[in-house]
C-alpha cells in the first residue's frame, strides 16, 4: 500500500470541503496562529461549513492510543487537533489508497474527511492529543452514521513512527 499526503490547500474552509466531496479525498487546510502578548488563538476554523445538523465535539487521546477505524455513509469529518500531535490515517477501500498526515500544535490545520472513507487516529509522542472536530450530522444513538473495523484490519497502514 503506498501511503500519501492528503492534498494540502489554503482556501477557506467551505472550498476545501466541496474539494474533498468532489475529489472523494481528504484535505488538509493549514492555519496559524494568532499571538500577542496575552497568548496563542486559533479562530474561525469552521466558518462557513456549520449546520443546524452539525455537531462540535472535543475528544482527548492518551499516549500511544490508536483509534481506527471506521466511515461514515452522509458524515464530513473536520479535524483539529489543539494539544499534542496525532498521525491521522484515511483510506480509500475502492482503490486501496491511504494517507496520513501528522497536525497538531506544531502543524495546525484541519483535516476535512468526506464519507464513505475511512479513517482513525494514533497519539503521537508522549503526552495526549486533544481533537476538536466537527461533523456535519449530529450522532444518532438510534441509527449511527457509522461502519467500524479494528486499527490492524487495513494491511500495510503504519501507526507507528517511521524511522528514515
Amino acid at each position: 500500500m503506498k501511503i500519501q499526503s492528503p492534498r494540502m490547500v489554503e482556501i477557506p474552509l467551505a472550498e476545501a470541503h466541496d474539494l474533498a466531496l468532489s475529489e472523494g479525498e481528504p484535505v488538509f487546510v493549514p492555519c496559524g496562529y494568532h499571538t500577542d502578548d496575552r497568548g496563542w488563538s486559533i479562530m474561525n476554523r469552521f466558518q462557513g461549513v456549520l449546520s443546524p445538523a452539525g455537531q462540535i465535539n472535543y475528544s482527548v487521546m492518551y499516549p500511544g492510543v490508536i483509534k481506527a477505524w471506521h466511515r461514515h455513509q452522509i458524515q464530513t469529518d473536520f479535524w483539529l487537533v489543539l494539544h499534542g500531535h496525532l498521525k491521522a490515517g484515511v483510506y480509500r477501500a475502492s482503490d486501496e489508497v491511504a494517507w496520513s498526515v501528522v497536525m497538531g500544535e506544531k502543524r495546525p490545520g484541519t483535516l476535512i474527511i468526506p464519507p464513505t472513507l475511512w479513517h482513525g487516529a494514533a497519539t503521537i509522542g508522549d503526552q495526549g492529543a486533544g481533537l476538536l472536530y466537527y461533523v456535519t450530522h449530529a450522532y444518532n444513538p438510534a441509527s449511527p452514521d457509522e461502519e467500524r473495523c479494528g486499527y490492524d484490519e487495513i494491511n500495510g497502514f503504519p501507526w507507528d513512527v517511521q524511522f528514515r
